[in-house]
């Protein structure tokens, strides 16, 4: 009752100390933000400061002024999308502890999600990682963790409720569309993969490209992943390259870039729109194609989200690939770590929305194939296959995919659609 209290608490303050920090993040930040606040945002920051001193002094318990004020951040966040307070603690070990060297230190269950409505939401399982093994699926609600109530969690504070020491398990409690109970399923947790890229040569024709998430080491693999691929199978008998973004759940920006402009001489990959309408990054590719021309063929499905969408749009709208599933989820904000000074924290903001090359809005849109083919899921993955989207006009996504690549009918459209595309050309 306590803690519902404070975090009631914290929401009620929500709405004066939102005006407050974005008016305090634009101050200073352009060449065009002003100096002095507005007369009513001081009076909002009066109306904190008041109820801030009223709990001080009456509320039944000596409430602790720091968590106090951390409860009223996270309540100001909390309705803000992809946006979230991390304290010192946490900004400290995230410091510390970047890059490779880090791998061991913790486990993880290696799971993309976000916070909705604020409930922790799957995107999707990374590949080969715990919880893909354990069945978990785009759009599952991660209710409990350990019996531990979620609801109200920050992003940073549910990811550090997953992580624990390699081969510690965890208990989740699930709750899942189409399901009248929810799941417990106990996972494992593991060292986070950081492997980006898998290959293979697929029927002496085709090179199958699988970027499973975008790191620093994206562009190197993949570069070998092409040269993989035409060691064994000649150029002149290569009809193209599949690129499968399925249940790819992001990463880095840069990481995407490199990505996309490996397969792109020329043109826009993202543009990146902030607050301010004339403040727009544009990102283009640089000459070089790592398919010398070859055609592409891109796959996604409802758990490519992100970056994943980034790439995909960009192949798409610069007629560079012919782009295969189903809708993707719809993720496209740009973020940006505020520091709030020594030993304070800081705040992950949303400062920019991704926008494709045709000029189309990623965030809640996603990317729309230009051949739909949704999976056959069999009658007792039914429930599991499809994800609830925030618009109820959106068709439900499907993250699904066949075990046995002879039943996944994207992938074979996706290779049909060389060959004929090459069969038709030496017709012609």
């Amino acid at each position: 009752m306590r803690k519902t209290s404070l975090v009631f608490v914290g929401a009620a303050f929500g709405a004066a100390l939102t005006m407050v920090a974005t008016q305090s993040f634009l101050v200073g930040s352009g060449a065009d933000a002003k100096t002095v606040a507005k007369p009513d945002v001081y009076r909002l920051l009066n109306l904190f400061g008041d109820a801030f001193e009223q709990v001080r002094s009456h509320y039944v318990e000596r409430p602790n002024d720091g968590k106090l004020v951390q409860t009223a951040i996270n309540g100001m966040l909390a309705d803000l999308e992809d946006s979230y307070f991390i304290d010192a603690q946490a900004l400290a070990r995230n410091d510390a502890c970047s890059g490779p060297r880090c791998a061991t230190a913790l486990g993880t269950i290696g799971v993309a999600y976000t916070i909705q409505d604020g409930l922790p939401t799957v995107v999707t399982p990374i590949d080969d990682t715990p919880a893909a093994k354990a069945g978990i699926m785009t759009g599952d609600i991660i209710a409990r963790v350990d019996d531990e109530q979620m609801q109200g969690l920050t992003y940073q504070q549910f990811g550090a409720k997953l992580a624990g020491e390699v081969g510690s398990t965890v208990k989740l409690t699930i709750a899942r569309l189409g399901r009248d109970k929810p799941l417990e399923i106990s996972v494992v947790r593991d060292n986070a993969t950081r492997r980006s890229v898998r290959a293979r040569g697929e029927g002496g024709d085709i090179g199958y490209i699988r970027i499973i998430q975008f790191n620093e080491s994206t562009a190197d693999q993949l570069k070998k992943a092409v040269d993989d691929i035409a060691a064994q199978i000649p150029s002149e008998k290569l009809k193209g390259y599949v690129i499968d973004l399925r249940n790819n759940p992001g990463g880095t920006l840069d990481g995407a870039i490199a990505a996309a402009d490996g397969f792109l001489d020329d043109g826009e990959i993202v543009s990146i729109r902030h607050r301010s309408s004339d403040k727009v990054e544009r990102l283009r590719a640089k000459a070089g194609d790592l398919a010398n021309g070859k055609p592409i063929v891109v796959l996604i499905n409802g758990g490519s989200a992100a970056k994943a969408e980034i790439v995909a749009g960009a192949l798409k709208d610069n007629h560079r690939g012919t782009v295969v599933g189903t809708r993707s989820f719809g993720e496209g904000w740009d973020s940006t770590t505020v520091p709030l000074g020594p030993g304070k924290g800081a705040l992950r903001l949303a400062t920019g929305h991704y926008i494709t090359p045709s000029g189309r809005l990623i965030q809640s849109n996603g990317i729309v194939p230009d051949v739909e083919a949704p999976q056959d899921v069999p009658d007792a993955l039914k429930v599991k296959a499809a994800a609830k989207t925030k618009d109820k006009d959106q068709p439900a996504l499907q993250s699904y995919i066949p075990p046995d690549p002879n039943a996944d009918k994207a992938l074979t459209a996706a290779y049909a659609l060389l060959r004929k595309n090459v069969a038709d050309a030496h017709a012609r």
